[in-house]
């Protein structure tokens, strides 16, 4: 099982940036998917999941209406679109997979992690 995650990089305050996942090795539509960060200095957090099947879709507050999950299982694939980024939002990015299939709000509910891919936003 392999992800990759990409799309990570350096924006502005109230900028937009969309990171992709792609998934390879699993049965992907069965999975549900998550993305979690990692700023300097703090633990990982939750940030975003989306069920298999229906897309149900969970958010941390702190990114909610700002930030949205989705899938394309055609493509094996997940994406997080990231809006009104604020230098709050900085950190290492990582996509996982569950196997459950529900998408977890806990990381130990995860069975495969990508690689991060680095945000910086800048004030």
């Amino acid at each position: 099982v392999q992800l990759q995650a990409f799309g990570g990089g350096l924006v502005q305050a109230g900028g937009s940036l969309r990171l992709s996942c792609a998934a390879s090795g699993l049965a992907f539509s069965t999975f549900g998917m998550g993305w979690f960060r990692q700023a300097p200095g703090k633990e990982r957090e939750f940030v975003a999941c989306i069920s298999r099947g229906l897309g149900i879709t969970h958010y941390a507050d702190s990114v909610k209406g700002r930030f949205a999950i989705s899938r394309d299982n055609a493509k094996n694939a997940v994406y997080l679109q990231m809006n009104s980024l604020k230098p709050e939002d900085t950190a290492l990015y990582y996509c996982a997979a569950d196997p459950t299939g529900y998408g977890r709000i806990r990381e130990n509910e995860y069975a495969y992690w990508g690689q991060g891919t680095q945000v910086t936003v800048s004030s």
